[in-house]
């Protein structure tokens, strides 16, 4: 993680932006105080892929159309 004054962050504004854009978190500081984390982009569907990889792990697949235990007005 590069670590930048603001100062500097915003006299390459441009430059940092596309340097988070490929990938590195950057810190923005003022008197050595933490402003911001600039991070990359997600991509969102390979964000979704992960979310829905997860959910499998623990997912359970069971018969969703049949009643539990009541009669249902339809199958009458």
């Amino acid at each position: 993680m590069q670590t930048i004054n603001i100062s500097e962050f915003r006299a390459n504004l441009l430059k940092y932006l596309e340097v988070a854009n490929s990938g590195e978190q950057i810190s923005v500081t003022s008197n050595g105080k933490l402003l911001a984390t600039i991070t990359p982009p997600e991509n969102q569907k390979q964000q979704a892929k992960k979310q829905l990889k997860a959910l499998a792990t623990n997912a359970k697949l069971h018969d969703i159309t049949s009643p539990i235990d009541s009669d249902w007005d339809a199958l009458k």
